[in-house]
């Protein structure tokens, strides 16, 4: 039996995300940083990938120099975009990056000639020939990414390694179809994009943290009083000599009362900034000299942790409007 390249590429590129999302995620728990090293490297099995899908569907040369348009776009995320004082000095990657850019224009420009053409029902119903849906389907990966990295910009995405994480697996997963086993899927006729999905995915499985938290709580024996209850959903104590190497948000600190005497807080938002390590110590010893040997905390969870079984979820179950929407079809 015949081997389907689209099958082949499909599942080359399920287990890339799964790897490269996976890295990331341990990197990101461990360190609270993803370098670009690992982006640069895990970008080339995306652009082999995606350039394989491309000859096998057989585009054309205004297709293939319009794939670079994503790719210059998410490399300014990553290392940065060429400036006119560089190419002045003759930098070398500088200079390489312009071309790929005027390439990117002259293939966007061409495939505009040969491929915008359409009417908005079959754009919408993506009813157009090969060739054409190759075209738009870069488009909207360029369009995606431009939002990935405005969001970024304006800080509605904190982490500078979300925001890449996403424009990654953007690149990877262009479309549904590229999943031959979910491209498919019935019932919705509009589909959000696959990076988009698993991002709400990973909305949907902080969801499930609360009432594991409180659990945690519980068996641990933390609740000792009914005011507990309020930090019990998204905090946990943790022994003092820990908390300033952790990766934490410390929530219970020392007042001054008018009359001049102390008393313990436990507050339970977290601080907007966070603080020292110095500032830190300064509020233990302070809830030491209360005797709190256990203050309240909140762990700091890197998205990226949360994407990775958004990235289960989204490459065996598909696009989550299916499942939140279904009862409208």
């Amino acid at each position: 039996m015949a081997l389907d390249p689209s099958h082949v590429i499909g599942w080359a590129r399920a287990g890339t995300l799964l790897a490269g999302m996976a890295a990331a995620a341990w990197m990101d728990l461990q360190a609270r940083r993803v370098p670009n090293r690992h982006w640069l490297i895990w970008s080339q099995p995306v652009i082999l990938l995606w350039l394989l899908d491309l000859i096998v569907r057989e585009a054309d040369w205004t297709v293939l120099l319009t794939m670079l348009l994503p790719l210059c776009l998410a490399s300014g995320a990553v290392v940065g975009r060429p400036s006119l004082a560089d190419l002045r000095a003759g930098s070398l990657p500088d200079v390489v990056a312009t071309l790929a850019y005027v390439l990117a224009g002259v293939g966007l420009v061409a495939g505009a000639s040969r491929h915008a053409s359409v009417e908005p029902l079959d754009l919408l119903l993506w009813s157009m020939p090969v060739a054409q849906a190759l075209w738009w389907e870069l488009v909207g990966v360029t369009l995606l990414i431009a939002l990935i990295d405005m969001a970024w910009r304006l800080r509605l995405l904190h982490g500078g390694a979300d925001a890449k994480a996403l424009m990654w697996v953007a690149m990877l997963i262009p479309t549904w179809g590229a999943l031959p086993w979910l491209s498919d899927e019935g019932g919705f006729v509009l589909h959000l994009p696959p990076a988009l999905a698993i991002l709400l995915w990973g909305g949907l499985a902080f969801l499930l943290m609360p009432p594991f938290n409180l659990v945690r709580n519980l068996v641990r024996g933390d609740l000792a009083r009914l005011g507990d209850l309020r930090l019990a959903l998204h905090a946990e104590r943790m022994d003092r000599a820990k908390v300033v190497e952790a990766h934490v948000w410390l929530l219970s600190d020392v007042e001054h009362d008018l009359d001049g005497t102390m008393r313990l807080v436990h507050r339970t938002r977290a601080p907007r900034h966070t603080p020292s390590k110095e500032a830190v110590s300064e509020r233990l010893a302070l809830l030491e000299s209360m005797g709190e040997a256990r203050p309240w905390v909140t762990q700091k969870i890197p998205l990226l942790v949360v994407l990775l079984p958004a990235c289960l979820a989204g490459l065996t179950l598909g696009d989550v409007s299916q499942w939140l929407f279904a009862w409208l079809v």
